[in-house]
C-alpha cells in the first residue's frame, strides 16, 4: 500500500491517471481494490454501534477491513472522541482517510425538497472521504467528518419502495422531473465514496431499476468505475458536481479533478444513467466570471451530442457557516480566504434550521443572473433546472 501519498496538505489530489479512456471499464468491484481506492481510503479504526456490527452489512464491511481496530459505541452522532475532540481538526483529513463509522439509521423519514428533487430519501450514509471546505455536512457534528455508513440498507431500500408506490404516478411535470419522481439518495455523503466501502448504493441503484414511476438522484465530485456495472437502466440519475478547476483546486479537496468527472459523463450514459450537472458552488472572487465562462464552454467542446441532449444543470450558490468557518482555518486556511467574505454575505436561516451565511441578495441575484448568460453564450443546450 502506498504510504507516500499522504493527503496532509491542502491541494486537490489527482486521483486518477487513465491510461486509454475517461473513465476505465473494468470487471465489477475492480476499482475499489485498486491503488487509486486506497489512496482515497486507507481504514485504520472503526467506530461502530453494536447492532451494526450485527447486521449482515456490517459484517460485509467488516470482513473487508482484517485486523482494524474496531471501537463500539452506543451511538453513531456524537463520538466525543472524533466530534468533541478540537484536536482533530489538524488531522481533519486523515481521519476522513483512516476512520470509518458504522451505525443504525433509526429514523426513516422522506421530506419534501422540490429543487432538486422531489423528495429526500433517507440516505445511506452520512460524511465523506472527500475534504470540500464548502461542505454543509461537517456543520453540526463538530471536529471530524469521516464516513459514516447505515447498516440497516435493507429497511432503508424498504421504506423509500413503499413511498414511491404510495406516491402513484407523476401527473404534473416540474423542475426536477417531467414524469418521475425523483429521489435524492444522497443528501450528505458521496454514493459514488460509499460504493468503495460496501453495497448500499448498489441496493439502491438495483431498487429504483425496478420503480418505474421513479428515479433516483445524488451528486458527485469522485468517478468510481465501479457504478458502470450497476445496470441503472435509466432510473437514477448522476449529478456530476463541477466548478472551475482553480476553484476546485483550493476547495474540493481529495475529490476527482473536474476535467475527469466532465469526460466521465459519457461513460455513465452508456452505461445507463441519466447525466446531468451541478454548477457548484459558484464562488465570487477576482475573475470568476471568466473562469466560468471557460468552464461552460469545455462543456461545450469535450462532451459528445448524446450527453448535451439529454443533460440539464442546477446552479448553486456558495452558502457558508461560521462553525465551519473556525474548523477550516485550523486546517485549511486558504480556503477562508474566498469563502468567507463577511462584506459581501449575509445571515440566513436554512431549510434545515441551520444558522448560515450567503452572499447578499442582491449580490446573489446579480451574480445568477451573469452565470445564466454566461451559460446561453457558452453552453445554450445546457437547461438550468434550478439556480439557488
Amino acid at each position: 500500500m502506498n504510504r507516500s501519498a499522504r493527503p496532509d496538505q491542502p491541494d486537490q489530489q489527482a486521483l486518477f491517471a487513465w491510461a486509454d479512456t475517461p473513465v476505465a471499464r473494468a470487471a465489477p468491484g475492480a476499482f475499489r481494490d485498486s491503488p487509486q481506492a486506497r489512496r482515497m481510503l486507507d481504514v485504520r479504526e472503526v467506530y461502530a454501534e453494536p447492532a451494526a456490527l450485527d447486521s449482515p452489512r456490517g459484517q460485509q464491511i467488516m470482513a473487508r477491513l482484517p485486523g482494524v481496530r474496531v471501537t463500539e459505541v452506543d451511538g453513531h452522532w456524537r463520538i466525543p472522541s472524533l466530534h468533541g475532540n478540537d484536536g482533530n481538526i489538524a488531522r481533519w483529513v486523515r481521519i476522513k482517510t483512516e476512520t470509518l463509522v458504522l451505525g443504525v439509521k433509526h429514523t426513516l423519514a422522506t421530506r419534501p425538497n422540490g429543487r432538486s428533487a422531489d423528495w429526500i430519501a433517507p440516505g445511506p450514509s452520512n460524511g465523506c472521504a472527500m475534504a470540500c471546505a464548502y461542505c454543509y455536512v461537517p456543520r453540526r457534528k463538530g471536529y471530524a467528518n469521516p464516513i459514516t455508513l447505515f447498516t440497516n440498507i435493507e429497511a432503508i431500500v424498504a421504506h423509500v419502495q413503499r413511498h414511491v408506490r404510495a406516491q402513484g404516478p407523476k401527473t404534473t411535470p416540474n423542475q426536477c422531473d417531467p414524469t418521475a419522481w425523483v429521489y435524492d439518495i444522497g443528501e450528505n455523503g458521496d454514493c459514488s465514496v460509499d460504493a468503495l466501502v460496501c453495497d448500499n448504493t448498489a441496493d439502491l441503484v438495483a431498487a429504483f431499476r425496478d420503480l418505474p414511476t421513479a428515479k433516483a438522484s445524488f451528486a458527485t465530485k469522485f468517478v468510481n468505475p465501479d457504478l458502470l456495472a450497476l445496470d441503472p437502466r435509466g432510473r437514477t440519475r448522476v449529478r456530476f458536481s463541477v466548478m472551475p478547476p482553480a476553484d476546485a483546486r483550493l476547495l474540493d479537496i481529495r475529490t476527482s479533478p473536474v476535467p475527469e468527472r466532465i469526460a466521465a459523463a459519457a461513460d455513465f450514459l452508456d452505461a445507463g444513467y441519466e447525466v446531468h450537472f451541478n454548477l457548484s458552488p459558484v464562488v465570487l472572487r477576482p475573475g470568476w466570471q471568466r473562469d466560468w465562462a471557460d468552464l461552460l464552454t469545455h462543456l461545450d467542446d469535450v462532451l459528445p451530442a448524446r450527453v448535451k441532449e439529454q443533460a440539464a444543470a442546477e446552479i448553486i450558490m456558495l452558502t457558508h457557516n461560521q462553525a465551519l468557518h473556525e474548523v477550516n482555518l485550523g486546517w485549511h486556511p486558504r480556503a477562508e480566504e474566498v469563502l468567507w467574505q463577511p462584506d459581501a454575505q449575509e445571515t440566513k436561516r436554512s431549510q434545515n434550521g441551520a444558522l448560515n451565511v450567503r452572499y447578499a441578495l442582491e449580490i446573489k441575484q446579480r451574480s445568477l443572473a451573469r452565470i445564466r448568460q454566461l451559460r446561453t453564450r457558452h453552453a445554450p443546450w445546457l437547461t438550468v433546472r434550478y439556480a439557488f
